[in-house]
C-alpha cells in the first residue's frame, strides 16, 4: 500500500460551482476541480501525493489518515442525556442503538434536520 492509499479522497459536485471538487479531509481541503469526476479523482491523488512528498521532505509527521472507527464519543449535557436515556428506554432500546438509529436517520434525510 501507498502512503496516498491510506488517505480518504471525496469527489463531490459542487451546484454553486458547477463543476466536481477534490479534498481529502482531516488533510486538504477543497484543492482541485474538473468537469470530469474521474479526471478530479486522479489530480485529487497526485495532489495528496505530492504533499506527502513535502512533508517527507520536510520531515515533518504526515496527518492522521482519516479512519473507519465503530467508536463514537459525543458529550452533551445532563438535560439532554436524561432526555435520551428516556426515550431510549421508552424504545426499549440502548442509548447506543436509539441515538446512532437517529443519527443514521437524520443524515438519510438531512431536511428533517
Amino acid at each position: 500500500m501507498k502512503p496516498v492509499d491510506k488517505y480518504l479522497k471525496l469527489v463531490e459536485w459542487s451546484e454553486e460551482d458547477q463543476c466536481y471538487i477534490g479534498s481529502s479531509p482531516g488533510f486538504l481541503g477543497p484543492c482541485c476541480h474538473g468537469r470530469n469526476e474521474t479526471m478530479v479523482y486522479k489530480k485529487l491523488c497526485q495532489i495528496i501525493d505530492e504533499w506527502i512528498t513535502i512533508y517527507q521532505q520536510d520531515n515533518k509527521p504526515l496527518p492522521e489518515p482519516f479512519t473507519k472507527s465503530d467508536k463514537f464519543a459525543l458529550r452533551v449535557d445532563q438535560d439532554l442525556h436524561k432526555a435520551l436515556a428516556i426515550k431510549a428506554a421508552q424504545a426499549g432500546e440502548s442509548m447506543d442503538t436509539y441515538c446512532a438509529k437517529h443519527l443514521r436517520k437524520a443524515i438519510s434525510n438531512p431536511g428533517d434536520l
